[in-house]
């Protein structure tokens, strides 16, 4: 499993559409094969962070070069983000515990 980070900040004064962007961009990858899951935060200081978790690097490439996603990418840069950082990684061990009912 692969997991995608991407830490960012949006622009005092990012154009609008940003909202209307990431929520089609959600609704897509959900659609991709190969798509897991996905959660965002929003630190105090205006620093987002949104994990997205990918079956494989094969399905990650094909939404990286999603034609939509394509242009939000490049939307993002032009008009909506100060900055961002993206981590990629491969899950390598995973553990999960539930406190009983």
């Amino acid at each position: 499993m692969i997991l995608i980070l991407f830490r960012s900040r949006l622009r005092g004064e990012a154009a609008p559409g940003y909202a209307d962007m990431a929520a089609e961009m959600l609704a897509s990858a959900r659609q991709m094969p190969g798509f897991v899951d996905f959660r965002h935060y929003t630190a105090e200081d205006g620093e987002r962070l949104s994990a997205v978790w990918w079956e494989d690097e094969t399905t990650l490439s094909a939404w990286r070069e999603h034609e939509r996603h394509r242009l939000a990418q490049r939307l993002g840069r032009e008009q909506w983000y100060s900055e961002y950082h993206i981590e990629v990684a491969e899950i390598v061990r995973e553990r999960r515990w539930e406190s009983p009912r």
